[in-house]
C-alpha cells in the first residue's frame, strides 16, 4: 500500500519495475510495448528473444537496460471481444501475475499502464475498473506503491453518472454560496439605510435562510444522561490529530492496518502519526482516515479542525469530499477517480503527508 493514479510517461518512472502492455510474441510492438523497447534499448529485445512469448494473462520478467526501472514485467492483456469471452478475468491475471511477479523479486514500487485498453479495445471505464479492482485486492494482503499511469485527460470513471453529479453538486454549491454572499452584502447595506425594513427582511427571510443551513445528518436527539464527563470532555479538547485518529480507530472497532490499507496511506507514514502526538497531516491525509472510518459529516469537520484545517465552500476539492461523505459513499479509489479526473490531489497515496 497504497496505490496512485499518476499522468506520466511510464518509461522516465523511478520505480523498481514498469509493467509492459505486451503482444503474445514479446517483440515490441506500437503504443506503450514500442515506447518500451525504445527507451530500454536492443538488449530488452535480445532477453526478450529465448522467453518464446508469453500467453495471455500471464507475465514474464525481463531487466530495464537503459530504463530508470530495474525491471520491465511483461503481460498480455486480452482483446476485447464484447465481454462475454472471459476478458475480465484474462485481465485480472495480468494485474495479479504482475504482481506477484514484482513481489517474487523484491520490488517495492511497480507502475502499470491501462492494459488492453488502447488497440486492442477494452473499453476505458471497464479497464479502469478491472484494474483498481485487481491492485487494491493485492494491496490488501501485501506492502508496495502501485502506480497506475495514464496519459492525459482519459474518459475512464466507473460511473459517468457519478462525474456528473459530482459536477452539478459542485455547482449547486457554488451557486448557492453566490447568493448567500449577495444576500448578505444586501441585508449588510440595508440595514445601513433602514433599520427598520432591513429588521422586516430578517423576519420574512430567516427562517428559510436558517434551515437551508442546516445539515443533511443532524444527530439524533438523545436522552438526557445526567452530568456531562468532564474529564472526557476536556481530554478531546486538548487532543492533536494523532491522539483523535487513535481514539475514533478504537471507537470504529477497526485494527491499525485495516484503517491505513483502507485510507489508501502508506504504513510507514502511519508510523509516523501513530508515533508523534504533535504530527501535522495534509488536508487530503486528513479526509483519506475520515473516508477509511467513514465518518460523519461533523465527525469529519472534528478531524479536520484536530489537524489545523477547516471544510470550505471555495474549495473543489473540499465540496467533492462532502459530496461523498453527505452521500456515505466510502470507496476510496472510485472517490481518487473522481479527484483525478478534475485534476485534484487524490486521498492517501504516497505523494501526501
Amino acid at each position: 500500500m497504497p496505490f496512485e493514479i499518476v499522468r506520466n510517461d511510464i518509461t522516465k518512472m523511478r520505480v523498481d519495475a514498469i509493467v509492459n502492455a505486451a503482444n503474445r510474441s514479446l517483440l515490441g510492438g506500437g503504443g506503450v510495448d514500442g515506447a518500451i523497447h525504445r527507451a530500454a534499448g536492443p538488449e530488452l529485445l535480445a532477453e526478450c528473444r529465448p522467453l518464446n512469448g508469453c500467453e495471455t494473462g500471464e507475465a514474464k520478467l525481463t531487466r530495464g537496460y537503459r530504463l530508470p526501472a530495474k525491471y520491465v514485467i511483461h503481460t498480455v492483456g486480452p482483446i476485447w471481444h464484447g465481454g462475454t469471452h472471459g476478458e475480465r478475468e484474462l485481465l485480472a491475471a495480468c494485474y495479479r501475475n504482475s504482481l506477484e511477479l514484482a513481489l517474487a523479486h523484491g520490488c517495492e514500487t511497480v507502475a502499470f499502464p491501462l492494459i488492453s485498453a488502447g488497440a486492442y479495445g477494452y473499453p476505458k471505464d471497464q479497464a479502469m475498473s478491472v484494474a483498481v479492482d485487481a491492485i487494491t485486492k493485492f494491496l490488501f494482503e501485501h506492502d508496495m506503491m502501485v502506480y497506475l499511469v495514464v496519459f492525459g485527460h482519459t474518459e475512464f470513471l466507473t460511473s459517468k453518472k457519478l462525474f456528473r453529479d459530482v459536477q452539478e453538486y459542485i455547482d449547486d454549491v457554488y451557486a448557492d454560496t453566490h447568493v448567500r454572499k449577495n444576500v448578505e452584502r444586501s441585508r449588510g447595506r440595508l440595514w445601513q439605510r433602514d433599520e427598520s425594513a432591513a429588521l422586516d427582511l430578517d423576519v420574512r427571510l430567516g427562517a428559510s435562510y436558517s434551515e437551508a443551513s442546516m445539515p443533511d445528518y443532524a444527530p439524533n436527539p438523545r436522552p438526557s444522561m445526567g452530568m456531562p464527563d468532564w474529564s472526557s470532555m476536556l481530554k478531546r479538547t486538548d487532543e492533536g490529530f494523532s491522539a483523535a485518529l487513535l481514539r475514533l480507530i478504537d471507537e470504529k472497532g477497526m485494527t491499525d492496518a485495516q484503517c491505513y490499507k483502507r485510507a489508501n496511506v502508506d504504513r510507514k507514514l502511519f508510523s509516523k502519526i501513530r508515533s508523534n502526538p504533535a504530527y501535522k497531516p495534509s488536508k487530503p491525509t486528513v479526509f483519506a482516515f475520515a473516508v477509511a472510518l467513514e465518518l460523519s459529516l461533523p465527525e469529519t469537520k472534528a478531524l479536520l479542525n484536530k489537524a489545523g484545517f477547516a471544510l470550505s465552500h471555495s474549495s473543489k476539492f473540499d465540496i467533492i469530499l462532502e459530496y461523498f461523505i453527505k452521500r456515505r459513499y466510502f470507496d476510496i479509489f472510485e472517490i481518487n477517480e473522481v479527484l483525478f479526473q478534475f485534476d485534484l490531489p487524490l486521498l492517501g497515496s504516497g505523494s501526501n503527508t
